[in-house]
C-alpha cells in the first residue's frame, strides 16, 4: 500500500483507518498501489507529506488559528433505511445521493465491542456490488481485518482477542469531497476523510487525513461501490495533481476545490 509515513506508522492502524480503501484493495483492486503524483504544499499550521498514492494520509494536522469559511457546503442525503448489518442504504438516485453513499461507506468506528473485522465485513457486504463479491475476497477482508485487530490490541496494551480498553477507538469520517465525473448512473469522487485514534482514556488522540478516489454505480435500486467504476475514477485522475489535503477551515481546503459536508438533519 502506498502511503505517507506520519503518526500512523503501523499496518494495522492504516487499514483500520481507511476502511473503504482497504476493502477495495483486499477485494482485488489495486487502488493503493500507484503514486498519485507530486507533493502537497505545506498547509498553514500543518506539515507537508511526501509523494503520496491515491489514498494517502497526512501527518498530524493542527487547525489554523485563523478560520477560513469553506466556500462550498453540502448536506448529503442519508439512506432511507438500515440493512441487516446496521448500514444506511437506499440513497436517492442523484449525484448527491451517490456521494452520500460513498461517504457513508467510508465511515467506520472501531472500539470496545466493535472490531475491525465487524466493520470491514459490514462495509463489504452492505456497499460493494454483488457482482464484485466472492467468498475468497470476503475471506481476504476478514483475515486482514483480523491482523489489524491484533495490531490495535497490541497498541492498546491488551491481548489479541480481548476488547479494546475503555476510551480506545479508531474512527474514520469523511469531511469533504470533490466530484471527478458525474452521470445519471455513475459518479466518481475524491473523498477527504479524517482518521482519529486513541489507545485509552488517558491517551492523546492522534489524527491524520486521507484522500481516496472511488466510483459508484446505480444498481438494483441503490448506489453501489464497483470495481469498474472505481477503476475509471482512478484512470480519470491519472496524470493529474490530486487535490491537496487540508482540514475545513484552512484556505487550502477551498483552493483544492473541496466541498465541506454538513450533517443532514
Amino acid at each position: 500500500m502506498s502511503r505517507t509515513r506520519g503518526t500512523w506508522n503501523t499496518k494495522g492502524t492504516w487499514i483500520a483507518g481507511v476502511a473503504l480503501a482497504a476493502v477495495l484493495a483486499l477485494t482485488g483492486y489495486s487502488l493503493l498501489s500507484g503514486d498519485g503524483g507530486g507533493e502537497d504544499a505545506p498547509t498553514k499550521g500543518g506539515t507537508s507529506p511526501s509523494a503520496s498514492g491515491p489514498a494517502s494520509p497526512l501527518p498530524t494536522y493542527a487547525q489554523p488559528k485563523d478560520w477560513t469559511e469553506p466556500l462550498r457546503w453540502s448536506a448529503l442525503p442519508r439512506g432511507e433505511r438500515t440493512d441487516e448489518r446496521g448500514s444506511q442504504v437506499g440513497f436517492p438516485h442523484t449525484p448527491e445521493g451517490a456521494v452520500g453513499m460513498a461517504a457513508t461507506a467510508n465511515r467506520s468506528t472501531i472500539g470496545a465491542g466493535r472490531t475491525t473485522v465487524d466493520e470491514q465485513l459490514r462495509i463489504y457486504y452492505s456497499y460493494l456490488s454483488k457482482a464484485d463479491q466472492s467468498s475468497r475476497a470476503a475471506q481476504q477482508v476478514e483475515l486482514a481485518a483480523g491482523e489489524t485487530d491484533k495490531n490495535l490490541a497490541q497498541e492498546a496494551g491488551v491481548q489479541p482477542g480481548q476488547p479494546l480498553p475503555p476510551g480506545a477507538y479508531v474512527r474514520n469520517h469523511v469531511v469533504g469531497y470533490k466530484i471527478i465525473k458525474s452521470a445519471s448512473d455513475e459518479v466518481s469522487v475524491w473523498l477527504l476523510a479524517r482518521v482519529v485514534q486513541k489507545t485509552g482514556e488517558m491517551a492523546q488522540e492522534t489524527s491524520s487525513y486521507t484522500r481516496t478516489p472511488v466510483g459508484v454505480q446505480w444498481q438494483d435500486g441503490d448506489w453501489r461501490l464497483t470495481m469498474a467504476a472505481t477503476e475509471r475514477a482512478q484512470q480519470a485522475t491519472q496524470g493529474q495533481e490530486p487535490p491537496a489535503m487540508a482540514a475545513p477551515g484552512d484556505a487550502v481546503f477551498n483552493s483544492a476545490g473541496w466541498t465541506a459536508i454538513r450533517e443532514a438533519s
